[in-house]
């Protein structure tokens, strides 16, 4: 039947060796999560109240911001590359690819749109009353 042997027939078309890393990259967000994670719940449970001129103030410090913006930046990878295992997992179509299309693009959206928040009220001067 000719085109060589099995194996030739079959070469390239095995493992990406893709796979550690992206199983390197989840086990990494979710350690920065549960850290920044812990970070976000203590920082909030030690401010002296909870309402919106406080939680404001405290998002105007760059010792806030920051972490809360690297927060928003690794869930977003870390829910997308979740969500990508799953549908490769389990969407055995050509449904597949739009599907991790339209997850890159909602994980880019709610991130840049959590960001652009984050970044607005720490820039947004303080009005004296």
């Amino acid at each position: 039947m000719g085109n060589g042997t099995s194996i030739g027939k079959v070469r390239g078309l095995g493992s990406a060796h893709a796979g550690s890393h992206h199983w390197w990259h989840q086990r990494l967000t979710a350690g920065a999560n549960l850290v920044l994670l812990l970070w976000l719940m203590f920082s909030i449970a030690l401010l002296p109240a909870h309402d919106y001129a406080t939680l404001t103030a405290w998002l105007r410090e760059t010792i806030a911001a920051v972490p809360m913006i690297l927060l928003v930046a690794v869930t977003a990878y870390h829910f997308r590359l979740g969500l990508q295992v799953v549908i490769e997992d389990y969407v055995h179509n050509e449904n597949g690819v739009a599907l991790i299309v339209l997850v890159n693009l909602f994980s880019i959206a709610v991130a840049s749109l959590a960001i652009f928040s984050i970044l607005k009220i720490a820039f947004t001067p303080v009005v004296p009353a």
